[in-house]
């Protein structure tokens, strides 16, 4: 066990170093028109911290775990308003139904893969009982795709202790990118997929708010990039052999500072699906495509215990002003899943299983082309 671990180790601390390639923006990709945050990630938005947790072992196990937490306090006691919106649901995404009834979410996010749904939930509960005064019921949002292709999913090899891990090692600052955590195993529009970020900060005159997605990309479809018919120029588009690969899913995590209630916060999501469209994803029939919203403003914390007949008076954006942050969400997501595929390399997994990373040099031509 003690080399297990020291080999599970390992692989996470060579996870920064092997997907270290520059992002499409860098190399002069610009999604959209508004500015983005320092780190053109999640974790622009105060408060917010990622954790990955990694897990490649000999020839089959390609797959691992990344937990969101919406602020680095005690969730169960200061729950964050939350929403979700189903672009297609063909999926396992546990906790939904108490989110959408009363608008928050009390622990960390999970995100791993199909077979580890039972794992995560076990974990993100445990890790929320382990908090002092946390009551007996909690309710563990966890999402999935699954990385069957290249990880032996049927393994199950996902554990509670490794869920708990991730949460404990989520930190703030940037977040490693491509084939680490729940993004270790993936496939989008027949590359290696993974997990991909980045975000968008809204002038002063705006609210001056910040808004961050992170996805873990598992689906198929037409792959666009900022307008561009990347797919068909390759030769990877419905009808032809993307078709028949399409199905998967798509995991998008959402995240705001500005003060938006639930109803909000759905309409933001629903602008999610809007920014996947624009890569060329198509919510197949068999793909799972969700959305979970929150905001950070910590003036609309919902605290576990409170005075009975205590009246909520906070303030929260208005409707006519939700318009630039919609943008914002559209934006950063369209960027997350190309900066997802950029950052992904090549891999090997059960029964030899190969899927390549996107050809990174073939694509820029194109984009010079178009």
């Amino acid at each position: 066990m003690k080399h297990l671990n020291y080999l599970i180790t390992i692989l996470l601390l060579s996870t920064s170093a092997a997907f270290s390639q520059e992002r499409p923006r860098e190399k002069g990709i610009i999604f959209g028109v508004l500015p983005t945050g320092s780190l053109n990630a999640i974790t622009d938005v105060p408060g917010v911290k990622v954790g990955h947790f990694t897990k490649i072992e000999g020839d089959n196990i390609r797959t691992g775990v990344t937990a969101i937490l919406p602020h680095g306090g005690n969730l169960f006691q200061q729950k964050v308003p939350a929403a979700i919106y189903v672009g297609n649901g063909f999926g396992k995404l546990a906790g939904v139904t108490q989110v959408q009834e009363l608008g928050n979410i009390e622990t960390p996010i999970i995100l791993t893969n199909t077979l580890s749904v039972a794992a995560g939930i076990e974990g993100a509960v445990r890790y929320s009982l382990e908090q002092n005064e946390n009551a007996q019921s909690v309710n563990a949002v966890v999402g999935e795709t699954n990385d069957g292709y290249l990880n032996d999913i049927r393994g199950m090899h996902i554990s509670p202790e490794e869920v708990i891990q991730t949460i404990k090692s989520a930190e703030r600052g940037k977040v490693t990118e491509g084939n680490v955590g729940a993004g270790t195993g993936t496939v989008c529009f027949g590359w290696k997929g993974g997990i991909g970020t980045a975000s968008r900060k809204l002038p002063e005159s705006l609210g001056g708010y910040t808004i961050g997605v992170l996805v873990q990309t598992n689906f198929g479809g037409n792959l666009q990039i900022d307008g561009v018919a990347v797919g068909e120029e390759m030769g990877r588009y419905p009808f032809r052999d993307a078709m028949e690969k399409s199905d998967g899913s798509c995991m998008i995590v959402v995240a705001t500072d500005a003060p938006v209630l639930e109803r909000n916060l759905e309409r933001m999501a629903k602008r999610a699906i809007m920014g996947l469209a624009k890569t060329g994803g198509i919510a197949s029939n068999g793909s799972g495509d969700y959305v979970i919203a929150f905001s950070t403003a910590e003036g609309l914390r919902i605290p576990y215990s409170a005075k009975s007949g205590t009246l909520e008076t906070d303030d929260f954006v208005r409707n006519d002003d939700m318009t630039s942050l919609f943008l914002g969400v559209i934006e950063a997501t369209e960027e997350a899943i190309i900066n997802s595929l950029f950052a992904a390399e090549t891999m090997t997994g059960i029964q030899g299983h190969k899927v390549e990373q996107l050809p990174v040099d073939v694509v820029m031509n194109l984009m010079k082309k178009n």
